[in-house]
């Protein structure tokens, strides 16, 4: 794992909050794939991906066992150890590489064939748009960004305010700013699924997808 956070950042209110969220149980999430991006990621050609936001590592760990390198970014150190050693278990510790950083702060180098961004919501500021733009510029040519947002209220949310607002998939790929000769949004839409909660609870959410190409 490399540690590319800026030391101000660690020590930050959100990087304890993520911290403590993790540290605080032994298993936050079940470990399997979010739908959306194995439905997506399974019709792609594999190659480098960029999992934004990886907690656990459940979904770079089913792309690693895919056939794609993957580099897998949280804020909470304990979040990375948790992926590295789910790597390990899962036999794929060769195609997972950890990096530690604060968004906001730091993006990881190189470039990724797709990127993904699944529920990258958190209770603090974050320059969302500009990393989002941020990861787009990092696709290679031909290469895919998923961002799968929370689309409604689900009861056991953090914040479960019936009136929050949520963005529509056109607001949030027109706050990305990018230029139509260079991306174009190959999906935009809010589907409904079934889905069950930390503590078994089901309800019926809706998602935000934004799927980007890069063309160019």
């Amino acid at each position: 794992m490399s540690d590319n956070i800026h030391d101000h950042d660690a020590v930050g209110e959100a990087a304890r909050f993520w911290e403590n969220h993790y540290s605080g149980h032994d298993r936050v999430w079940k470990g399997t794939p979010n739908p959306l991006l194995a439905d997506t990621a399974g019709r792609l050609t594999r190659g480098r991906a960029l999992d934004l936001g990886c907690g656990e590592g459940g979904d770079a760990i089913w792309l690693a066992t895919q056939g794609w390198q993957v580099t897998a970014v949280d804020i909470a150190p304990t979040a990375l150890a948790r992926t590295a050693r789910h790597a390990a278990e899962a036999g794929v510790a060769d195609r997972v590489t950890t990096e530690r950083h604060d968004l906001a702060a730091t993006f990881p180098d190189g470039t990724f064939h797709l990127v993904s961004a699944q529920y990258l919501h958190t209770p603090f500021d974050l320059p969302r748009a500009d990393v989002l733009r941020r990861a787009a510029h990092a696709l290679s040519p031909g290469g895919l960004l998923l961002i799968v947002d929370h689309g409604s209220v689900r009861p056991w949310a953090w914040n479960p305010d019936p009136d929050t607002h949520f963005p529509t998939p056109e607001d949030i790929y027109d706050g990305l700013a990018l230029d139509p000769a260079g991306w174009t949004p190959e999906r935009l839409d809010r589907p409904r699924r079934e889905a069950t909660g930390p503590g078994g609870q089901t309800a019926t959410v809706t998602d935000t997808v934004i799927a980007v190409r890069r063309t160019g």
